[in-house]
């Protein structure tokens, strides 16, 4: 199993309208990189969904629920895909962005070198400390 994080203005798609409507078609990608790790996600696989801009936090799990497919909101024949992620759990506690930089654990997460990409992988220690920060 691998780990991820998504992120989405909570403006535009908050993790509430993610879990009033059970799940999404995660769209709207068009970063190679980003492209490049949703095609490497798999049912099963873990998500952190942060809210970006304003609030700047993680605030909930998801589940990976499908593979990747093509994104119905590109033009057909783009290389452009989407997966299907469903709601699992908010944390009990939002994990902000200061948090995160504070955590010295935490000092090589993707979200902080690669702060502009919208699809970031995890590893599972830092999974665990988000989560952890996230219980307090």
């Amino acid at each position: 199993m691998r780990h991820w994080l998504v992120k989405s203005e909570p403006d535009k798609y908050s993790w509430d309208t993610f879990v009033a409507e059970d799940g999404t078609d995660w769209t709207g990608v068009r970063n190679y990189q980003a492209r490049n790790n949703l095609n490497l996600m798999q049912p099963g696989d873990l998500v952190l969904y942060y809210h970006s801009v304003s609030e700047k936090a993680v605030v909930g799990i998801a589940e990976v629920a499908a593979l990747a497919a093509p994104d119905a909101t590109a033009e057909a024949g783009s290389p452009w895909v989407a997966v299907h992620l469903r709601p699992v759990q908010p944390l009990p506690q939002p994990v902000g962005l200061a948090q995160i930089k504070a955590e010295a654990r935490l000092s090589e997460l993707a979200l902080l070198r690669q702060s502009r990409l919208s699809v970031l992988p995890v590893r599972p220690e830092e999974y665990d400390v988000i989560l952890a920060l996230g219980a307090k």
